[in-house]
Order: structure tokens, then C-alpha cells, then sequence
């Protein structure tokens, strides 16, 4: 059975958001902060690049903050063991083309995903470096209002299906840590893994909204665990094929920890 694994990039690859880490460590944060009330997250950083060109920073400069990022060594070995058994390794990521692909060209990971769905960047002619939203939300809107509006990763993610299912059925495992990985992971289907970072916003609404998920539940706390799981359950189902896999790790929120919880989010259609 042919697997694709699902990636979040910030705080699911990277163990930091990588917008903020630009911004702090370029000495943006003030003016981020100021800024934030004012204007979707998308737009902001396209911003705060307007402002780095005004300073004389480089997209040099802004790739070798990118190059330090924190990036656990067992996710690299994870990546390349799960592309090396065949899977189709993808990646989901509000962050932005940039960001992305500077920090696995690094750690010569680029080649081992499919496809990278973000949003786009680009150098203008003046040397800037400019965000566009995946979405252009200033047409329209997609719909959704657990996502920002620049991306619904659950429309994303339908899109994944249908592009990956094409020569046949697929299982997916999908990885991530926030808000918008949630509507993802409403588009598995109960064959599906969910691979939520744990005591994360998407931990903490699935305990909210246990029934909700149809794919089997897998938690992982570090880079360590994520490669243990993921790779567990590639071998699972590679053995198993269509029979049902047990979530041998799924550390299901407390009974007692759900009574009494309302959904936090409009769960989207």
C-alpha cells in the first residue's frame, strides 16, 4: 500500500515558527508587534521584508538566519528513511517558498518531497524579497474560518488527495502542530493517520473535539518520538496493507479531561 506523508514545516520539521525567528533575530520585533493589529500575518511579513531592504539586509543575510534554525537531527533521519521506503513526502506550510526551501536546501532534504504547498515568493527588481498569499483572499474569500485567509490547509489537503490518489489508493499520515494542521486533518479518512504535536494548539483542540477526527491518532512530543512513530507506522502498513493498524502510542486525552468542553473552533465543512 502506497503511503504519502503530510508535513507541516514551522514547529513540526523546524522546532520554531520560522517567520517569527526571522524576525527576532533580524530585530524586527518591535515594529512586528505594532504592526500585527493592522493586518493579516501573510501581508505583515511581506512587510517586514519591505523594511529589511530599507535596512540593507540581503536575502544572503536572511539565509543565513534561516540556516540556524532549530532542526532536530532525528526529523533528517526520519525524512530520508521514510522517502528511502518509498513514501510520497509532501509538505503543507503556511510559511513561505523562501523560508522553506533555504532550510532544506541546507540539510539537503529538497529532493526528497514531491511537493511543497505554501505560499509563493519571490525577488522583485529592486532585491526585495516579496510574499504573495497561497490564496488571494483580496478577491475572495476560501471559505474557511478555522485558517487564516490566505490559506485553508483543509483545501489544501483535498487537493493532495486527489493529486496523489490518481494512480490508485493511497494512506496518508499527516504532521503538524496548529490551528490550520486541524482542518487538515479533517480531510483523513478512517484508513489515515494524524500525527498531532502534543500540548499544541491541534492536541488541544482534538481533546476538545475527540469524535470529530476520523483518522487513528498518534502524538508525538519531539523529534525523537516523530521519527519513531512515523516510522512505525510506515512499516505497519507496509506489512498490514488495508487491514486496520492500532494507534500503539495514541495517549488518548483523558474522559475526565473532555467532560464539560465546548468545541474552541467552528469546525469547517
Amino acid at each position: 500500500m502506497a503511503v504519502v506523508v503530510v508535513f507541516d514545516f514551522d514547529k513540526t520539521i523546524i522546532d520554531c515558527d520560522s517567520d517569527n525567528w526571522v524576525v527576532d533575530e533580524l530585530g524586527l520585533t518591535p515594529l512586528f508587534t505594532q504592526l500585527l493589529p493592522t493586518m493579516p500575518w501573510n501581508s505583515l511579513m511581506d512587510r517586514m521584508f519591505m523594511e529589511l531592504h530599507s535596512q540593507r539586509k540581503t536575502m544572503e543575510d536572511i539565509a543565513e538566519i534561516l540556516k540556524k534554525a532549530p532542526l532536530h537531527p532525528r526529523i533528517i533521519s526520519a525524512i530520508k528513511s521514510a522517502h528511502a521506503s518509498g513514501c510520497d513526502l509532501r509538505i503543507v506550510s503556511d510559511a513561505n517558498a523562501f523560508f522553506i526551501e533555504t532550510v532544506l536546501k541546507h540539510y539537503e532534504l529538497i529532493d526528497y518531497f514531491s511537493e511543497i504547498y505554501t505560499n509563493p515568493s519571490f525577488v522583485d527588481g529592486e532585491g526585495r524579497l516579496r510574499i504573495l498569499p497561497y490564496y488571494d483572499f483580496k478577491s475572495s474569500s476560501h471559505g474557511c474560518n478555522v485558517c487564516p485567509p490566505n490559506m485553508c490547509k483543509g483545501l489544501v489537503m483535498e487537493r493532495v488527495r486527489a493529486s496523489a490518489t490518481t494512480e490508485g489508493k493511497k494512506r496518508f499520515i499527516y504532521l503538524g502542530d496548529g490551528i490550520a494542521d486541524f482542518c487538515s486533518a479533517l480531510k483523513l479518512g478512517e484508513d489515515d493517520f494524524l500525527m498531532p504535536r502534543k500540548n499544541y494548539p491541534i492536541w488541544e483542540i482534538i481533546c476538545r473535539n475527540p469524535k470529530i477526527i476520523k483518522a487513528r491518532i498518534n502524538e508525538w512530543i519531539d523529534g525523537e518520538e516523530m521519527e519513531k512513530i512515523l516510522l512505525h507506522l510506515i512499516t505497519t502498513i507496509s506489512i498490514n496493507g488495508d487491514e486496520k493498524c492500532n494507534n500503539m502510542w495514541a495517549d488518548k486525552c483523558s474522559m475526565d479531561s473532555r467532560k464539560g468542553f465546548q468545541s474552541v473552533l467552528p469546525v469547517p465543512h
